[in-house]
């Protein structure tokens, strides 16, 4: 049965890394003694390393050892062996790219599908839609594949916007950008605010967290759900 936390983002403003996650990850890993850490979004260009140190300061706070895939010889046998899973934000491009020239695209999704709980933050919640085609990030690695794990039936945009008021600028907003992949495709998309996460506990899917989020289907008008709200029937 899949057990997912898919996070807008890994830090909210005036908190840490994680840390406005811990409760619910004290839950989603309740008994996990090691997280296998996916760090080759690589956020802001870090390295590996960096990511995974940081990841294992965070996940301290809660009594959890982070194995990174960086350290180990076998990722696939690492993932397959993993007692929970973190994928981290940063690059979508990137991320994709590592998971296919690895061949860990398909060992992820058949360890998700069987139950091992999973945490993503922005780009590792990205990957877990029917296609990374609506991520925010430049294509600055070229990839194989759109197609991700498709562990939740719609796409994802994380850290999702709306233009402010009396604002004067002039590009294209947030919501132009998901209406223009609607144009060319039928998947829906989610608009996931800073803050907010989809909870998947086997086929049933709901926001949990702080604010609204913005639903696009083709050919339909926005609508927004509330956080507590079953996403299933909606989408």
């Amino acid at each position: 049965m899949k057990n997912l936390l898919l996070a807008s983002t890994s830090t909210i403003y005036g908190s840490a890394f994680l840390e406005y996650l811990m409760p619910e990850l004290s839950i989603l890993f309740a008994g996990v003694q090691n997280v296998t850490f996916v760090p080759y979004a690589r956020p802001g260009g870090i390295t590996e390393q960096e990511y995974t140190r940081k990841t294992a300061e965070a996940f301290a706070a809660i009594g959890i050892k982070v194995i990174g895939l960086d350290h180990q010889k076998d990722p696939k046998s690492a993932l397959r062996d993993a007692e929970a899973i973190f994928t981290g934000g940063g690059n979508t491009f990137l991320l994709v790219k590592r998971l296919y020239e690895l061949g860990l695209m398909s060992v992820l999704k058949e360890v998700l599908a069987s139950g091992t709980p999973y945490l993503g933050t922005s780009a590792g919640t990205n990957i877990c839609g029917q296609t990374m085609s609506t991520t925010n990030d430049m294509p600055i690695v070229p990839i194989p594949h759109h197609e991700v794990l498709q562990q939740i039936p719609f796409n994802i945009n994380p850290h999702y916007t709306e233009p402010e008021q009396n604002s004067q600028h002039m590009g294209e907003s947030r919501e132009t950008r998901i209406r223009e992949y609607l144009t060319q495709n039928s998947t829906a998309v989610i608009g996931l605010r800073e803050g907010s996460w989809l909870r998947v506990i086997g086929p049933d899917i709901s926001l949990q967290g702080s604010g609204h989020a913005a639903v696009f289907k083709k050919n339909k008008p926005t609508f927004y759900v509330a956080p507590g709200q079953d996403l299933n029937t909606l989408i």
